[in-house]
């Protein structure tokens, strides 16, 4: 049974910092892309960032410059730096990732972790 479980959530002011991590767990043969998703209330889950195996990322528009996405491949662990926060960061954050267990490839989402930035 594989597990994502998302940390590192909080409350923050304007202009702070927080560093999330997604550590998964079980039977693990390799980890794909790792994503973190985010979402508010009464709004779809929106792709905040993305890196591959090979350490390639992306961000949405809306991060660039302030979130850095990384991983640590050796400790099936995933992070994301998010700096300069915004009251608008304020959202439930999300850990996704492809792996490929003994058997199995899934898609596998954590519970999320509440980030929420005060002006």
């Amino acid at each position: 049974q594989v597990q994502l479980v998302e940390s590192g959530g909080g409350l923050v002011q304007a202009g702070g910092s927080l560093r999330l991590s997604c550590v998964a767990s079980g039977s693990i043969f390799s980890i794909n892309a790792m994503d973190w998703y985010r979402q508010i209330p009464g709004k779809q889950r929106v792709l905040v960032a993305t890196i591959t195996n090979g350490g390639q990322t992306n961000y949405a528009d809306s991060v660039k410059g302030r979130f850095t996405i990384s991983r640590d491949n050796a400790k099936n662990t995933g992070y994301l730096q998010m700096n300069s926060l915004k009251p608008e960061d304020t959202a439930v954050y999300y850990c996704n990732a492809v792996i490929q267990g003994r058997a199995t490839l899934g898609d596998y989402w954590g519970q999320g972790t509440q980030v929420t930035v005060s002006s």
